[in-house]
């Protein structure tokens, strides 16, 4: 058993300490946020924080992170309150989405350690790939919530998932009241 601090929970992986720690949380923790992109650290979009610092999922095994404190895009904010996550929709950085989650814990590492990173800094940090081109926008999102990380500004508030915004399309079906008739 591998034990692995995930999202502030202490989780025991029971199986090959060998699998890529990309593959124990989609897979095995279901937390399907951190993304499969390139398999060999290239693009980004397995992105997740460990001890502080931006890794790549794919390239790190479970064994290497026994005794680690991971934290994947479930576990910044499970109301998509923090800054980065807020900034990126207020800047309009999210295009198709698929790198969104990579981009933003790439993002919230750097302002972790550098909450006035200049914008040199922001394109060195933030190497993921994004093949919808939102590399603009991202180094203005970044650069606005760095302002919020710094208590200089604010951002209004991106709609709750599920909330005021739904899609009525997309609402659950109403369930309808159990028959009498059906044994």
């Amino acid at each position: 058993m591998t034990g692995v601090t995930v999202n502030g929970r202490a989780l025991a992986f029971d199986v090959d300490p060998g699998m890529p720690l990309l593959w124990a949380l989609r897979d095995v923790a279901n937390l399907t946020g951190t993304k499969y992109g390139c398999g060999n650290g290239d693009c980004g979009a397995c992105t997740v924080i460990v001890d502080g610092a931006a890794q790549r999922a794919c390239q790190l095994t479970l064994a290497a992170c026994e005794g680690r404190a991971v934290t994947t895009i479930e576990g910044l904010s499970r109301d998509r309150s923090h800054p980065v996550q807020q900034a990126m929709v207020a800047e309009q950085a999210i295009q198709c989405g698929f790198c969104t989650p990579g981009i933003v814990m790439n993002a919230a590492a750097l302002l972790a350690r550098n909450a006035n990173p200049d914008e040199a800094t922001i394109k060195a940090a933030i190497t993921n790939l994004c093949r919808c081109g939102v590399h603009p926008r991202l180094v203005r999102a970044i650069q606005r919530a760095a302002a919020v990380v710094r208590r200089e500004s604010t951002i209004d508030a991106a709609p709750m998932p599920g909330g005021a915004g739904r899609i009525p399309a997309l609402a659950p079906a109403p369930q309808s009241p159990p028959s009498g008739d059906v044994p």
